[in-house]
């Protein structure tokens, strides 16, 4: 059995459950007489997303027709569904899908600060997909949040590391290091072309630092993925770290970074640092 042939029968089920819940009254519609169940009859649903009974009927029922993501967006909304739901349309009926664009989070719940603070040594971040920082933990604060980047006074990581003078940088290798972190926007930055804050960041940032309007201009895309990078600190010199990317629940386009050392000598500058900085 294809896929197409699997999902079909899903998307008959998905969309008949979803048109069972939603009552008349729930899009303005009289009750009507002789209804035997509380949900909306495919006629109705047809009317109100404007597309012909029969192919509503045939899309119910599975049949192999084509459906355009304008159709889709009509039978979504009168059918009430939430944003994943959407998605599981979409999915269903094998359209491309293009999520509608979120505000970007910026703040983090008690629970996920929990979860930083509970990685301590492990140096622990929230970043959204502009690098901003959300939150942190000791560890994290240890390690990169020295005054040199504290005086550039702006939470985000990718304006600290393209302003703060080169000496200073945290990020050994900043010739290797910065054009991944700016390919990486790149990839979230599709999702927001066009909006005032990202556009504002991407101008603002390329007119303080040259070599991020170098490397922007560049073009390169990378999504985000595990890397070991080596950082300075003044008080341990040189540690080799691995990040690692993790997804929170509830919060798009947010990720946890946690970084552990690489070697032994890494643990060790760690604990130290750590020792010295609580």
């Amino acid at each position: 059995m294809t896929t197409t042939q699997r999902r079909r029968p899903e998307l008959a089920a998905f969309l008949r459950g979803r048109r069972a819940r939603v009552t008349p009254a729930d899009v303005g519609m009289p009750p009507g007489l002789r209804r035997r169940t509380p949900g909306l009859r495919r006629e109705e649903v047809a009317q109100l997303s404007g597309v012909g009974v029969t192919w509503y009927t045939w899309l119910e029922q599975g049949r192999p027709i084509n459906a355009s993501a304008q159709v889709l967006d009509a039978v979504a909304r009168t059918l009430r569904l939430d944003a994943p739901e959407r998605e599981h349309l979409y999915r269903l009926a094998e359209v491309p899908f293009e999520p509608v664009p979120e505000r970007m989070t910026q703040t983090v719940a008690p629970e996920v600060q929990g979860i930083l603070d509970g990685l301590d040594p492990l140096p622990a971040v929230v970043y959204n997909s502009r690098y901003d920082i959300l939150a942190t933990n000791p560890a994290y604060r240890d390690l990169f949040m020295v005054p040199a980047t504290l005086r550039i006074g702006v939470p985000n990581v990718l304006w600290t590391l393209f302003t703060v003078p080169e000496k200073a940088c945290p990020v050994v290798h900043r010739e290797r290091e910065l054009p991944v972190m700016v390919a990486t926007l790149r990839s979230w930055y599709g999702r927001h072309v066009g909006e005032p804050a990202w556009e504002d960041y991407i101008r603002a940032l390329s007119a303080a630092s040259p070599y991020f309007a170098e490397l922007w201009a560049s073009g390169e895309v990378i999504p985000p993925g595990p890397r070991v990078k080596t950082f300075h600190h003044e008080a341990v010199g040189e540690l080799r770290m691995t990040s690692q990317s993790l997804q929170i629940d509830g919060m798009p386009e947010c990720r946890i970074v946690v970084y552990t050392p690489a070697d032994e000598a890494a643990h060790r500058k760690s604990r130290l640092l750590r020792e010295t900085g609580s």
